[in-house]
């Protein structure tokens, strides 16, 4: 049976009070609206909504938090306690309120939220009883994931305390951040703000991919983090590892993104905890984040989910862009073929190419010239085509199995990871060296079309 991994959760813990009801006059006392409530819901929210998705992934989760001794602190013990989660981290703060979010709600439209809080820091007090619990149960989890709320819980005293203690231990610590500094975070595993927390934190207007890659870079680099992540909404996320990486959402309609940043926080440390690589996981998560903006409210999604939603999409064009981590498995007992280009403007030249190389093998891998290394290689004026754009076209043609997207000036080392039984380059290689030939069992050199190729195409444009 497939091992339960062990996530610790710290953060604000929080409840979300919620007032379902109709509304059809006005107050004859005021000018505002009557709700006549038809139902009233009590749930867990902020770092609560981060364990209530790992619970439907299914991990074993345990807590760490300040809540106060009041009627929603009670209601937080005794819901963790029901859904059987461990809190001998979790600290009663005597005269501190517990945060709890009323959200009034006529006709599926939010008429009015009333929030019940204390955004002041944690007591000295409880600071040290929180890091003396971590450092009592550490051991038994697999990750830990900090969901800050900006409520007072993780100071900055605190948030490097426990990141230091995670780095001593060997153990992943992932952070949703808030607010504008983030030093607090430094030295973290990864952090996943939004674009608009990531252009406030750097003082960089993400608008491109150029602004993106730049605040993402001086995350990663200032904070010292061994990975950042940007999420984009309905443009998936940017992960910042050697380069930047990007990850295409998978398109659906949009209900309500509340939560989400929750269920990315929460997929990312459950794929992590189960040993998947970062780009595995930042796929994992970024198909989790698509199911739950389908959903009203704060939701959580579960395995087979995510499962489903992926395979509903997997045969869009877009989805054949991959990493090699996400195709391992594919490639058992295949006999794979590679080869690689820009493929700038895809013609008839390009399609029998491609046909060819692929009847040499099982599956056929085309290593796809980043834009960055285009540019470097063929000037200032191309591609001519985006690398999105490129890939959508060539991800349509059946011959092409997947695609990996590489940026040096030749695809050398991802032919050594993929280790090719058959490489396919064109007829003009003839009597040259092949970047690669020597990693492959089989070298091949197909024919071009005649009269074919995108230059041509390009100054037969422009002569017109």
């Amino acid at each position: 049976m497939d091992k339960k991994p062990n996530i610790l959760v710290i953060g604000d813990l929080m409840v979300d009070h919620y007032l379902w009801g109709n509304c059809d006059r006005i107050s004859p006392e005021a000018p505002v609206l009557v709700v006549d409530v038809q139902k009233e819901q009590f749930l867990m929210g902020g770092a609560g909504n981060v364990i209530n998705n790992l619970l439907a992934l299914g991990a074993n989760v345990g807590v760490c938090s300040v809540i106060g001794d009041d009627e929603s602190g009670d209601f937080l013990q005794k819901t963790l306690g029901q859904k059987g989660v461990r809190k001998e981290g979790l600290t009663i703060q005597k005269g501190r309120k517990s945060t709890k979010k009323s959200r009034v709600i006529a006709s599926h439209q939010q008429i009015v939220r009333v929030d019940k809080e204390n955004k002041e820091d944690i007591s000295k007090d409880s600071e040290e009883l929180i890091l003396l619990r971590v450092k009592i149960i550490i051991d038994f989890y697999d990750l830990i994931l900090l969901s800050d709320y900006a409520k007072g819980v993780l100071t900055p005293h605190l948030t490097q305390e426990l990141i230091k203690l995670a780095n001593e231990k060997n153990k992943m610590i992932l952070i949703d951040p808030k607010g504008s500094d983030y030093t607090k975070y430094k030295n973290a595993t990864l952090i996943t703000p939004n674009k608009q927390e990531a252009s406030i934190a750097t003082n960089i207007k993400i608008v491109d991919d150029q602004s993106l890659e730049k605040a993402g870079k001086k995350l990663k680099d200032e904070l010292n983090l061994k990975y950042a992540l940007i999420t984009l909404s309905e443009d998936g996320m940017a992960l910042f590892d050697k380069t930047m990486i990007k990850i295409p959402t998978i398109a659906r309609e949009v209900f309500d993104v509340t939560g989400a940043g929750d269920t990315v926080l929460a997929s990312l440390g459950f794929a992590l905890s189960k040993k998947k690589s970062i780009n595995e996981a930042c796929h994992f998560a970024n198909a989790a984040a698509g199911v739950v903006v389908g959903k009203l409210g704060s939701a959580t999604v579960s395995q087979e989910e995510i499962r489903e939603y992926q395979n509903r999409y997997s045969k869009k064009a877009q989805s054949k862009v991959k990493t090699l981590d996400d195709i391992k498995e594919y490639l058992k007992n295949k006999k794979i073929v590679f080869t690689n280009g820009c493929f700038d403007i895809l013609h008839a030249g390009h399609v029998k190419y491609l046909q060819e190389a692929k009847s040499y093998g099982d599956i056929l891998i085309v290593g796809l010239n980043s834009d960055k290394s285009i540019k470097r290689l063929k000037g200032k004026d191309r591609p001519i085509n985006s690398f999105e754009d490129r890939a959508c076209v060539l991800g349509g043609l059946e011959s092409v199995d997947f695609i990996i997207e590489f940026d040096d000036d030749t695809p050398i080392e991802l032919i050594k990871a993929i280790k090719p039984d058959v490489l396919v380059k064109g007829g003009d290689y003839k009597d040259k060296g092949v970047v690669g030939s020597d990693i492959a069992k089989e070298l091949k050199l197909v024919d071009f079309v005649n009269d074919k190729s995108t230059t041509k195409i390009i100054n037969r444009i422009k002569s017109l």
